[in-house]
Order: structure tokens, then C-alpha cells, then sequence
């Protein structure tokens, strides 16, 4: 639990300096009462402890996107689900585990990064019974 919450953090730390967009403040996306915060970096920004525990596998060719999904301002169970596509429309599917740690919820999914390129995110978040979709864009890099 200690580790998952380092790597919490450690996400929260690093979001500014990852999001592709500085001048949008958050990452995130408001549905009525639903908000869904979402951040896109490297497997190998996450220490290899931490990655074990939440079931990531570290690797510069892998990205991570954590999805968050809050109702009311607290943490909610969702459905989550999604593809990521690059620029010649090839899509693969994002399969998002669950991981709950102190009373929060997070959505992880990895994808392959083979190259530094554009990629874009469409994700649909299921609340209730409701279920909402977005779409975002974000230039991802293989790590060191």
C-alpha cells in the first residue's frame, strides 16, 4: 500500500511536466457531477516496486494512462474503457485494471511507444447509468 501511494504521488508530481498542453492547468474532463482526471506518461517514470504492486510492467516502450474518476467530489467505481490510435489510424484497445488504495480509485491501461509521436486517447467512462466519452491527443516518448 506504502508503494502504491509513492506512486500515486509520484503521478501527481510529475503530471505538469508531462502534459502535452501547458496551457490547459489539469487534465481533466466534467460531466455534471462526474469529473475525470486523466494523465499519459512512461512506464519507466514509476519505480519498479511500485510498478510491481499496481501490476505495471516497466519498460521505456511502454506508456501508462491513469484515469480518475470522481462523483460528487469522492472517489467512484467505474467502467472504464478505451482505445489509443496513432496518426495512421492504427487503434489498439487500452485494457484498464483497478487499482484502490486508502479509499482512492485509479484506472491504469499501458500501450506500446515505439517512437516519439502523436496519439490519441478516446476513452468512455461509465458512472452509474450514465456513460460519457472523450477524446484527447498527446505526444508520447519511448524512455531512456
Amino acid at each position: 500500500m506504502r508503494r502504491l501511494a509513492l506512486l500515486l504521488i509520484s503521478l501527481c508530481l510529475a503530471m505538469p511536466a508531462l502534459a502535452a498542453d501547458a496551457a490547459k492547468p489539469e487534465r481533466k474532463e466534467v460531466f455534471g457531477d462526474v469529473t475525470v482526471h486523466y494523465s499519459v506518461f512512461n512506464s519507466t517514470f514509476v519505480q519498479p516496486a511500485t510498478a510491481q504492486a499496481a501490476g505495471l510492467v516497466r519498460s521505456k516502450n511502454q506508456g501508462v494512462i491513469n484515469i480518475t474518476v470522481l462523483k460528487g467530489g469522492k472517489p467512484a467505481v467505474a467502467n472504464v474503457s478505451g482505445t489509443v490510435s496513432d496518426l495512421t489510424s492504427r487503434q489498439s484497445a487500452l485494457t484498464f485494471k483497478q487499482v484502490t488504495d486508502q479509499g482512492s480509485i485509479y484506472y491504469l491501461a499501458q500501450f506500446p511507444i515505439e517512437q516519439e509521436e502523436s496519439r490519441t486517447f478516446a476513452i468512455k467512462v461509465g458512472s452509474g447509468d450514465t456513460s460519457n466519452d472523450f477524446s484527447f491527443t498527446q505526444t508520447v516518448f519511448p524512455g531512456e
